[in-house]
């Protein structure tokens, strides 16, 4: 070494040749996986006992399986994911948590997005393959994986998917070139998730446009083992009788919707060719005049006194339908706040325009670029304080928790930061 008396960098972060993906996959307390294993599994119900012996039985036997698990809010999806993530990790395999969207992902123990972990195009096609070379270290970490468990699968189109299938037959044939046969290359994969939910976003699409989409309609779905769990796990909690029966008749009724069983309006169709449903009046607050006011204030009780704390705010919020209704509820709350409002104003501009600087002033006006709405970004103005709960919009540290779709409070405003 030319400097010896510097000081060195721990061995565990010297380059030894050592796959660091494959290393932080195994680089669990097995002890303490084995612990959370045993704490979790003995809370199973039938179904969820099921399910996760059929897809240890697929790992064990390596001839991987395609599984799909589906079931509603609340039915134990994610308990039964963490049993399993436990109970490989605690023997030392290799299990791959993923998720259609970065909020999900951040459920899952060591989660990750889809596209982040796969090297998915954002662009597909129904010959796409994955960004992943042979000899790329991602390559390694598949080719020593035993499942993976992708959540939230209906959300994706189904080119994604059956992207994923080629690229991993391609990928572990160089191990046996049986696998190149097999589905996932004979990796064992479980799916998850709710139909009722959102469906692969298919721009100016029709009905058909996203039925199409969906992975019912892939080749893969004709060898996927459905499971279904119907047990609500949270009515099962520590409540009393009066509030658990009103708990399971909201979630009767939430189901009623997303099925279409639920009493049309006496209107019939609406002129959006919508169906209008009536909500029962036990579920309305019946006492107060409707108004945006009143919503915050029975969302929000106690709101001054318990704005800055995370689990007041990460246990309620009000969900809305488009972003204009979003911005307006934003600015009544952030008005509640107390202490100086910071107003932050984005810098807009119009780039590659091949005319002169007075041609691009009259073609994009500043003040007609300062009124865009566009998905995915801020508005021109934001207008933010302290105790203010914002959303993450890129991902800037997956592995701990900082994905597009996280919450986060604002701790300190600053004239050019936050």
């Amino acid at each position: 070494m030319d400097f010896p008396q510097l000081p060195q960098p721990p061995e565990e972060y010297l380059c030894h040749g050592l796959n660091n993906l494959v290393f932080d996959e195994t680089n669990y307390d097995r002890q303490e996986m084995h612990s959370e294993y045993s704490r979790l599994q003995g809370k199973f119900n039938e179904q969820q006992e099921k399910n996760f012996h059929d897809v240890m039985d697929s790992v064990e036997s390596k001839q991987g399986g395609v599984y799909f698990v589906y079931g509603s809010g609340g039915c134990g999806k994610t308990y039964l994911w963490r049993t399993i993530i436990c109970k490989l990790r605690s023997e030392g395999k290799i299990v791959l948590p993923v998720a259609s969207s970065g909020i999900a992902a951040t459920l899952l123990p060591g989660g990750r997005t889809a596209h982040s972990r796969f090297k998915i195009p954002i662009n597909l096609d129904e010959n796409s393959f994955c960004n992943i070379g042979h000899n790329s270290d991602i390559a390694h970490l598949i080719r020593n994986t035993s499942l993976i468990i992708w959540d939230e699968a209906p959300m994706q189109h189904r080119y994604v998917f059956e992207c994923l299938d080629r690229s991993f037959r391609d990928l572990m044939k160089s191990v046996d070139s049986k696998y190149y046969h097999l589905p996932f290359g004979g990796i064992t994969v479980l799916f998850c998730g709710d139909f009722k939910q959102i469906l692969p976003v298919i721009t100016y699409g029709s009905r058909s446009d996203i039925v199409s989409a969906c992975i019912t309609r892939s080749k893969l779905w004709n060898i996927c083992q459905i499971y279904l769990l119907h047990q609500n796990m949270r009515l099962s909690g520590t409540c009393s009788d009066s509030e658990k029966e009103l708990l399971k008749e909201f979630a009767c009724w939430v189901l009623d919707v997303g099925n279409g069983n639920t009493q049309q309006f006496e209107g019939g169709m609406s002129s959006s060719s919508e169906f209008e449903i009536s909500i029962p009046p036990g579920f309305c607050n019946m006492e107060h005049c409707n108004s945006v006011e009143n919503m915050i204030v029975n969302i929000f009780p106690g709101f001054l006194q318990n704005y800055k704390n995370s689990n007041y705010i990460s246990e309620r919020a009000i969900l809305t339908p488009t972003n204009q209704t979003v911005s307006y509820i934003n600015s009544k709350i952030v008005e509640m706040i107390p202490g100086e409002e910071f107003c932050y104003l984005s810098v807009d501009r119009a780039d590659d325009f091949g005319g002169t600087d007075a041609e691009l002033d009259v073609a994009f006006p500043t003040e007609y670029l300062n009124s865009l709405c566009i998905p995915g970004l801020p508005n021109h103005e934001l207008k933010l304080n302290e105790g203010v709960v914002v959303m993450l919009m890129r991902n800037l540290n997956q592995t701990l928790g900082l994905c597009n779709g996280t919450r986060l409070i604002v701790t300190k405003c600053f004239k050019y930061c936050v």
